[in-house]
Protein backbone atom coordinates (compact mmCIF):
# COMPACT_ATOMS: atom_id res chain seq x y z
CA UNK A 1 0.00 0.00 0.00
CA UNK A 2 1.24 3.48 -0.83
CA UNK A 3 2.55 5.72 1.91
CA UNK A 4 3.12 8.68 -0.36
CA UNK A 5 1.23 11.84 0.47
CA UNK A 6 -1.13 12.70 -2.42
CA UNK A 7 -0.40 16.04 -4.01
CA UNK A 8 -3.15 16.14 -6.64
CA UNK A 9 -6.62 17.36 -5.83
CA UNK A 10 -9.36 19.84 -6.61
CA UNK A 11 -6.98 22.74 -6.04
CA UNK A 12 -4.72 21.67 -8.92
CA UNK A 13 -5.53 21.66 -12.60
CA UNK A 14 -3.91 21.29 -15.98
CA UNK A 15 -0.16 20.74 -16.05
CA UNK A 16 0.24 21.03 -12.30
CA UNK A 17 -2.32 18.30 -11.68
CA UNK A 18 -0.71 16.05 -14.26
CA UNK A 19 2.72 16.67 -12.76
CA UNK A 20 1.39 15.79 -9.31
CA UNK A 21 -0.14 12.58 -10.62
CA UNK A 22 3.13 11.67 -12.33
CA UNK A 23 4.96 12.29 -9.09
CA UNK A 24 2.62 9.94 -7.22
CA UNK A 25 3.23 7.23 -9.82
CA UNK A 26 6.99 7.64 -9.48
CA UNK A 27 6.89 7.59 -5.68
CA UNK A 28 4.63 4.54 -5.55
CA UNK A 29 6.93 2.74 -7.98
CA UNK A 30 10.01 3.77 -5.99
CA UNK A 31 8.50 2.47 -2.80
CA UNK A 32 7.73 -0.91 -4.35
CA UNK A 33 11.18 -1.20 -5.92
CA UNK A 34 13.24 -0.14 -2.91
CA UNK A 35 11.24 -2.08 -0.33
CA UNK A 36 11.89 -5.18 -2.44
CA UNK A 37 15.54 -4.27 -3.07
CA UNK A 38 17.13 -1.21 -1.41
CA UNK A 39 20.14 -1.60 -3.71
CA UNK A 40 18.11 -1.40 -6.91
CA UNK A 41 19.18 1.30 -9.39
CA UNK A 42 17.01 4.31 -10.01
CA UNK A 43 16.46 3.04 -13.56
CA UNK A 44 14.36 0.23 -12.05
CA UNK A 45 12.02 2.87 -10.63
CA UNK A 46 11.60 4.52 -14.02
CA UNK A 47 10.81 1.15 -15.57
CA UNK A 48 8.28 0.25 -12.86
CA UNK A 49 6.64 3.69 -13.14
CA UNK A 50 6.53 3.54 -16.94
CA UNK A 51 8.41 6.82 -17.39
CA UNK A 52 11.68 7.72 -19.05
CA UNK A 53 14.78 8.02 -16.89
CA UNK A 54 15.16 11.66 -17.95
CA UNK A 55 11.62 12.42 -16.74
CA UNK A 56 12.44 10.87 -13.37
CA UNK A 57 15.69 12.83 -13.04
CA UNK A 58 13.81 16.06 -13.75
CA UNK A 59 11.89 15.47 -10.52
CA UNK A 60 14.59 13.77 -8.42
CA UNK A 61 18.24 14.53 -9.04
CA UNK A 62 19.50 11.32 -7.44
CA UNK A 63 18.47 8.07 -5.82
CA UNK A 64 19.33 9.62 -2.46
CA UNK A 65 16.86 12.46 -3.02
CA UNK A 66 14.17 9.94 -3.96
CA UNK A 67 14.83 7.87 -0.82
CA UNK A 68 14.72 11.00 1.30
CA UNK A 69 11.32 11.92 -0.14
CA UNK A 70 9.92 8.43 0.41
CA UNK A 71 10.90 8.36 4.06
CA UNK A 72 9.73 11.92 4.69
CA UNK A 73 6.33 10.96 3.28
CA UNK A 74 6.28 7.83 5.44
CA UNK A 75 6.89 9.91 8.55
CA UNK A 76 4.13 12.30 7.55
CA UNK A 77 1.65 9.44 7.10
CA UNK A 78 2.60 7.89 10.45
CA UNK A 79 2.23 11.21 12.24
CA UNK A 80 -1.19 11.74 10.65
CA UNK A 81 -2.29 8.35 12.04
CA UNK A 82 -1.07 9.28 15.53
CA UNK A 83 -2.70 12.72 15.37
CA UNK A 84 -6.01 11.14 14.34
CA UNK A 85 -5.83 8.75 17.30
CA UNK A 86 -5.19 11.58 19.75
CA UNK A 87 -8.10 13.56 18.31
CA UNK A 88 -10.35 10.53 18.75
CA UNK A 89 -9.28 10.22 22.39
CA UNK A 90 -10.03 13.91 22.91
CA UNK A 91 -13.49 13.24 21.43
CA UNK A 92 -13.96 10.64 24.21
CA UNK A 93 -14.06 7.63 21.93
CA UNK A 94 -13.38 4.20 23.45
CA UNK A 95 -9.59 4.29 24.10
CA UNK A 96 -9.16 0.59 23.44
CA UNK A 97 -10.80 0.87 20.05
CA UNK A 98 -8.86 4.07 19.31
CA UNK A 99 -5.58 2.27 19.90
CA UNK A 100 -6.61 -0.79 17.88
CA UNK A 101 -7.72 1.48 15.01
CA UNK A 102 -4.44 3.41 15.17
CA UNK A 103 -2.45 0.18 14.96
CA UNK A 104 -4.51 -1.07 12.02
CA UNK A 105 -4.07 2.23 10.16
CA UNK A 106 -0.30 2.13 10.54
CA UNK A 107 -0.14 -1.51 9.49
CA UNK A 108 -2.24 -0.72 6.40
CA UNK A 109 -0.02 2.26 5.55
CA UNK A 110 3.00 -0.08 5.82
CA UNK A 111 5.34 2.74 6.80
CA UNK A 112 7.64 0.39 8.69
CA UNK A 113 8.62 -1.56 5.59
CA UNK A 114 10.41 1.63 4.58
CA UNK A 115 12.04 1.87 8.01
CA UNK A 116 13.27 -1.71 7.88
CA UNK A 117 14.60 -1.59 4.33
CA UNK A 118 15.87 1.96 3.91
CA UNK A 119 17.34 2.86 7.32
CA UNK A 120 21.01 3.69 6.85
CA UNK A 121 20.82 3.86 3.04
CA UNK A 122 20.63 7.68 2.76
CA UNK A 123 21.51 10.80 4.72
CA UNK A 124 18.58 12.10 6.78
CA UNK A 125 17.65 15.74 6.31
CA UNK A 126 16.39 18.40 8.70
CA UNK A 127 12.85 17.54 7.57
CA UNK A 128 13.40 13.96 8.69
CA UNK A 129 14.69 15.12 12.04
CA UNK A 130 11.64 17.32 12.57
CA UNK A 131 9.30 14.54 11.49
CA UNK A 132 10.96 12.02 13.79
CA UNK A 133 10.80 14.43 16.74
CA UNK A 134 7.12 15.02 16.04
CA UNK A 135 6.51 11.27 15.87
CA UNK A 136 8.20 10.85 19.24
CA UNK A 137 6.09 13.59 20.81
CA UNK A 138 2.88 12.11 19.41
CA UNK A 139 3.79 8.60 20.55
CA UNK A 140 4.46 9.78 24.10
CA UNK A 141 1.20 11.72 24.20
CA UNK A 142 -0.79 8.79 22.81
CA UNK A 143 0.71 6.14 25.09
CA UNK A 144 0.45 8.36 28.18
CA UNK A 145 -3.26 8.97 27.54
CA UNK A 146 -3.90 5.29 26.94
CA UNK A 147 -2.12 4.42 30.19
CA UNK A 148 -4.15 7.03 32.05
CA UNK A 149 -7.33 5.49 30.64
CA UNK A 150 -6.23 2.00 31.66
CA UNK A 151 -6.65 0.87 28.07
CA UNK A 152 -3.28 -0.82 27.58
CA UNK A 153 -0.86 -2.84 29.67
CA UNK A 154 1.18 -0.69 32.03
CA UNK A 155 4.40 -2.35 30.82
CA UNK A 156 3.99 -1.13 27.25
CA UNK A 157 6.31 1.78 26.46
CA UNK A 158 6.72 4.01 23.41
CA UNK A 159 9.80 2.12 22.23
CA UNK A 160 7.70 -1.03 21.92
CA UNK A 161 5.60 0.45 19.13
CA UNK A 162 8.34 0.49 16.50
CA UNK A 163 9.31 -3.09 17.26
CA UNK A 164 5.70 -4.26 17.01
CA UNK A 165 5.18 -2.51 13.68
CA UNK A 166 8.42 -3.94 12.30
CA UNK A 167 7.40 -7.45 13.39
CA UNK A 168 4.17 -7.06 11.44
CA UNK A 169 5.93 -5.49 8.42
CA UNK A 170 8.27 -8.49 8.28
CA UNK A 171 5.35 -10.54 6.91
CA UNK A 172 6.04 -10.04 3.22
CA UNK A 173 5.03 -13.15 1.27
CA UNK A 174 1.89 -13.68 -0.77
CA UNK A 175 0.05 -11.12 -2.85
CA UNK A 176 -1.18 -7.82 -1.40
CA UNK A 177 -4.48 -9.26 -0.20
CA UNK A 178 -2.92 -12.30 1.47
CA UNK A 179 -0.17 -10.22 3.06
CA UNK A 180 -2.80 -7.89 4.53
CA UNK A 181 -4.80 -10.84 5.87
CA UNK A 182 -1.82 -12.30 7.68
CA UNK A 183 -0.62 -8.97 9.01
CA UNK A 184 -4.02 -8.23 10.51
CA UNK A 185 -4.28 -11.75 11.90
CA UNK A 186 -1.07 -11.38 13.89
CA UNK A 187 -1.81 -7.78 14.80
CA UNK A 188 -5.05 -9.01 16.37
CA UNK A 189 -3.09 -11.58 18.36
CA UNK A 190 -0.67 -8.91 19.56
CA UNK A 191 -3.49 -6.53 20.47
CA UNK A 192 -5.02 -9.21 22.69
CA UNK A 193 -1.78 -9.12 24.66
CA UNK A 194 -1.60 -5.32 24.76
CA UNK A 195 -5.13 -4.12 25.41
CA UNK A 196 -6.69 -4.64 28.81
CA UNK A 197 -9.76 -6.86 28.84
CA UNK A 198 -9.76 -7.52 25.10
CA UNK A 199 -10.23 -10.85 23.37
CA UNK A 200 -11.68 -11.21 19.90
CA UNK A 201 -11.71 -13.68 17.03
CA UNK A 202 -8.56 -13.49 14.93
CA UNK A 203 -9.24 -12.17 11.40
CA UNK A 204 -8.18 -14.05 8.29
CA UNK A 205 -7.39 -17.74 7.85
CA UNK A 206 -4.17 -19.14 9.36
CA UNK A 207 -1.16 -19.92 7.15
CA UNK A 208 -1.83 -22.97 5.02
CA UNK A 209 0.49 -25.91 4.54
CA UNK A 210 3.38 -24.95 2.30
CA UNK A 211 2.74 -21.20 2.42
CA UNK A 212 5.99 -20.50 4.27
CA UNK A 213 8.08 -23.08 2.41
CA UNK A 214 7.00 -21.69 -0.96
CA UNK A 215 9.30 -18.72 -0.38
CA UNK A 216 12.30 -21.00 -0.84
CA UNK A 217 11.41 -22.00 -4.40
CA UNK A 218 13.73 -20.22 -6.83
CA UNK A 219 11.81 -18.11 -9.29
CA UNK A 220 13.46 -19.88 -12.24
CA UNK A 221 12.02 -23.18 -10.97
CA UNK A 222 8.41 -21.96 -10.81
Amino acid sequence: MSTTVPQSGPGLSGRRAQAARNDEVILDAAREVFVDDPGAPIAAVAQRAGVGISALYRRYKSKEELLQRLCADGLEVYNACAEAAIEELEAHEDPREVFARFMRRVVDADTHSLTMQLAGTFHPTEAHRRGALRAGELNVKLIDRLHDAGAIRSELVVADLGQIFEMIAAIRFGDDERRSQLRHRYLSLLLDGILSGRRQEMPGPPPFLGEFSSRWVMKDDE
